[in-house]
């Protein structure tokens, strides 16, 4: 049997950080939550996480600064980062990605994203039934 996957949401607004944990909990992944970049990097040194949703509009250290936070730590301790954005910005993106950020979601986002994106990441089975909706949608 696996270890559960676990999952750190780095988003400042309570809020957007409780409803993305929920989201995150409900495929079954476990789920923390920080306010800041600095505890997410912090966070990521001391326990192993396979997967972050960084929210990229960070106050005080940006998401930049978390993403070269985190590309400091062994490679088997750097998780799968899935960078949150509020603006389709291809520049914003390219900018991330060369930083570590692989992945990319648009808010507001729901669970049939998360799901999809996890899956595409192999975080959750691709047959889990909200990653299956989610693919069988893509195709219409």
């Amino acid at each position: 049997m696996t270890a559960p996957k676990h999952c750190l949401v780095v988003e400042d607004s309570e809020l957007i950080r409780e409803i993305a944990i929920r989201m995150v909990d409900d495929l079954g992944v476990e789920a923390d939550g920080v306010d800041s970049a600095e505890a997410g990097v912090d966070h990521c040194r001391e326990h192993q996480t396979d997967i972050v949703m960084l929210d990229w509009d960070l106050p005080s250290m940006a998401a930049l600064d978390f993403l070269r936070g985190v590309s400091e730590l062994e490679e088997k301790q750097r998780p799968e980062i899935i960078l949150c954005a509020t603006e389709n910005d291809p520049q914003q993106f390219t900018l991330a990605k060369a930083a570590g950020a692989r992945h990319h979601i648009l808010k507001p986002f729901d669970k049939d994203l998360v799901a999809a994106k996890f899956a595409e990441i192999g975080v959750i089975d691709s047959q889990a039934p909200t990653a299956q909706k989610v693919a069988n949608s893509d195709k219409r």
